[in-house]
């Protein structure tokens, strides 16, 4: 990274579009929280973040703009940080942006991407490395990304999502850790609780999500926007780092997950 990064992070983008002055932060905050709270959100993970106060909220302009972009990646950064000085608990990063309201779903999955596109270069950039328990390759089964050197996989939620379990009042990334699953799975928790959450999921929409996988059964890339795609989906993210980590690595990149 070079010398003058974070002065050069930090200056105004030039050509870029004004500075929102009207973001509501609380209301943002507050409409996310009320949708977790409702009965019959599904799930149970994210109700748990709420209640112990561990869910992360961050409220940012647009999801089709890179103007908060800069800002989350530092929060990203201090979320990766935080979690390895203590990893007791389910926690969640969770960005909520004042709009576009109207997105269509495919609409969405583009800025959804462009904005994980943004913060993962932002992360190479600035000399974070890849976490080598997860794979940077969004085609391999045991792909996660990557922030602050801690894996994550993103759970995309806006309006006009097709599974009400997706649909949030703004448009909305949570960042979850991947490492927090798999402590849950070595504890032998984790399928009780995505069996839970599956069983709830077929309660509000009538069936269970046709995009769900464990890790490491297909990537989860595929899951991410919360669109239903064909098995001839490919995913528009490269990581920098990726070309790197197969370099450095042998045999399966995700095998340590």
């Amino acid at each position: 990274m070079p010398d003058n990064a974070e002065t050069l992070l930090d200056c105004p983008r030039v050509g870029a579009e004004a500075a929102p002055v009207d973001l509501d932060r609380q209301a943002l905050t507050k409409a996310l929280h009320a949708h977790i709270e409702e009965r019959e959100f599904p799930c149970v993970g994210a109700k748990s973040a709420l209640a112990r106060g561990s869910l992360h909220v961050e409220a940012a302009w647009s999801v089709t703009s890179a103007w908060d972009d800069v800002r989350i990646h530092d929060r990203l950064l201090a979320w990766s940080r935080k979690y390895r000085d203590d990893d007791s608990g389910l926690r969640s990063f969770a960005v909520v942006f004042d709009g576009p309201d109207d997105l269509t779903e495919a609409q969405f999955e583009t800025a959804m991407w462009d904005r994980i596109q943004s913060l993962a270069d932002k992360d190479a950039w600035r000399g974070q490395g890849y976490d080598e328990r997860v794979s940077a390759d969004p085609g391999d089964p045991h792909f996660s990304l990557s922030f602050g050197e801690e894996a994550y996989f993103v759970v995309g939620l806006h309006p006009n999502a097709s599974r009400p379990a997706r649909r949030t009042p703004h448009p909305t990334l949570v960042f979850n850790l991947h490492d927090q699953f798999e402590q849950l799975r070595a504890k032998g928790r984790y399928e009780r609780m995505r069996e839970a959450i599956l069983s709830r999921d077929e309660a509000l929409a009538g069936s269970i999500n046709p995009m769900l996988a464990r890790h490491g059964e297909a990537s989860e890339a595929a899951q991410y926007s919360g669109r239903h795609v064909g098995e001839d989906w490919v995913c528009p993210f490269s990581d920098p780092r990726g070309a790197a980590q197969t370099k450095d690595q042998t045999g399966n990149a995700g095998g340590k997950a």
